[in-house]
């Protein structure tokens, strides 16, 4: 399974959550601690989206391959720092394709998206929501995979008018049902809040020093806390909110 992280709080560099810490992302595309869904290692793709302002839009730079080659993201990472920062690190699904486009984050205007898992039986078993979604968005993905899927799904709730953690836990409602089985660990940021789930994965979260992260694994030693499964959170450098998604 891939690896994500969400980090709000002050201005830091993007190198102090993707590859400084001990077990950062960089660290766990080859030595990840918990692969419960299979896989070895996540070589398959990357991005880092964040913000250059608060309250601007994103900026995202993805790439297929191994993370840990990029020496231009390392360096990019040592002298680029943001208070927002969404990143990933990806392990394609046998079949789907190993391109630029297929990686997290998806964004749009403030949008950064992250799935972490996989939709069982794919395409067939989510045909029905595909097609309730606009032709333009169907023509449009980033890329013909589960992940582009889901964040056009979740886009189509947000444009809706739905709050952010409403779009998020409702997409994962909707998929669970249409395709039992399916990994569904979601994260997404404007920039000011960060939802992310646990659909039959791991998820963590570490509030301190006015920031928070979530992250499928912890990154460091320090204090963080699993979040159950089947929950969606949302959370900000103040507040941490879980409750279970069935709720919504």
């Amino acid at each position: 399974m891939c690896r994500h992280l969400g980090y709000l709080g002050p201005a830091v560099p993007i190198a102090r959550l993707v590859h400084e810490p001990p077990h950062s992302l960089v660290h766990q595309s080859y030595a990840p601690a918990d692969m419960r869904g299979g896989g070895t290692i996540n070589a398959d793709g990357y991005g880092v989206g964040w913000y250059p302002a608060p309250g601007g839009p994103a900026v995202r730079y993805r790439r297929a391959g191994a993370i840990w080659a990029d020496e231009n993201l390392a360096a990019l990472s040592r002298v680029t720092a943001s208070g927002a920062v969404l990143a990933a690190v990806r392990s394609a699904t046998v079949g789907m394709p190993v391109v630029d486009t297929a990686c997290a984050p998806f964004t749009d205007g403030r949008w950064l998206f992250s799935h972490n898992g996989r939709v069982v039986d794919w395409p067939s078993s989510v045909v029905d929501l595909a097609a309730s979604l606009p032709v333009e968005s169907l023509l449009t993905l980033d890329a013909p995979t589960d992940s582009a899927l889901l964040w056009a799904l979740v886009r189509s709730r947000l444009n809706a008018g739905s709050a952010p953690a409403d779009a998020v836990a409702g997409v994962v409602a909707e998929v669970a049902a249409a395709a039992p089985g399916s990994r569904l660990n979601l994260l997404l940021t404007n920039g000011s809040v960060l939802v992310g789930t646990t659909w039959t994965h791991s998820l963590w979260v570490r509030r301190d020093d006015g920031a928070v992260t979530l992250s499928s694994e912890p990154l460091d030693d320090g204090p963080w806390a699993e979040v159950p499964d089947g929950r969606v959170v949302v959370a900000d450098p103040s507040t941490v909110d879980v409750q279970p998604i069935g709720r919504r």
